[in-house]
């Protein structure tokens, strides 16, 4: 395998599947300093709506929507504060006053707040993940398990979490389209682990070449049968 190269200027990719023409899965990525802050942050959002196509693909709108108010309108920097404040939004926009039937529709996500000049990351996250590749491990860290939207009588607040960045770095967020896709000799899920194992496999690629990769492996588990979800994946190479 072709290892990192100097000439490798992109340092990122995104692996993006819909499933349908639009899709319940979306990225959101936004450059912005607040005014109290002295740096620029960098929001990077991996999201699962619930569905997929137009239904989910609604759902993203929603999402997207929340997200530019909180982070924009409201001036909220803090991920777990964010989040805090897209699920109201989300809430109240599909449960209006006097609706009879409750929406429990909403998104599983990985919301990074990057600030590039410290070196740290700030994130929360609701059911989903978030790899951090460091001298070729992975370090996983554990999500909130609950969604961003109605789940239960009692709606806890996002977690903040944080790490320290180093040089090499590689920040991998996804939904589950990857590993719930069905395939292979014996027609199973690919799986999480196979998933880890894969990265394990790729990281020295350049960001491009580890894209290409995934999707020649995800293309070749897949084989004849249907796609059975969106697919997201991120990587982001510090």
């Amino acid at each position: 395998m072709e290892t990192q190269t100097a000439t490798e200027t992109k340092p990122f990719f995104i692996f993006y599947k819909p499933k349908d023409i639009v899709s319940g899965d979306f990225y959101f990525a936004l450059a912005h300093k607040q005014e109290n802050e002295d740096v620029e942050k960098f929001y990077m959002c991996t999201a699962d709506c619930t569905g997929h196509g137009v239904p989910g693909a609604l759902m993203s709108m929603l999402g997207i929507s929340n997200l530019n108010e909180s982070i924009i309108e409201k001036k909220l920097s803090k991920p777990n504060d964010i989040l805090d404040s897209v699920r109201k939004g989300i809430i109240d926009s599909l449960n209006a006053e006097g609706s009879i039937v409750e929406s429990k529709d909403g998104m599983d996500c990985v919301l990074c707040v990057y600030d590039f000049q410290n070196m740290m990351l700030e994130f929360a996250a609701a059911n989903n993940p978030l790899w951090l590749l460091r001298n070729g491990e992975i370090i996983e860290f554990k999500p909130d398990k609950f969604p961003v939207g109605k789940y239960g009588e009692e709606l806890k607040p996002f977690t903040l979490q944080k790490t320290d960045l180093k040089k090499g770095d590689i920040v991998y967020t996804f939904t589950d389209g990857f590993a719930d896709q069905f395939g292979g000799p014996k027609g199973k899920k690919f799986k999480y682990k196979q998933l880890q194992e894969l990265i394990l496999s790729i990281h020295n690629l350049t960001m491009t070449q580890q894209k290409e990769k995934l999707n020649e492996v995800f293309e070749q588990w897949k084989g004849d049968l249907e796609q059975v979800d969106d697919v997201l994946l991120i990587g982001v190479k510090i």
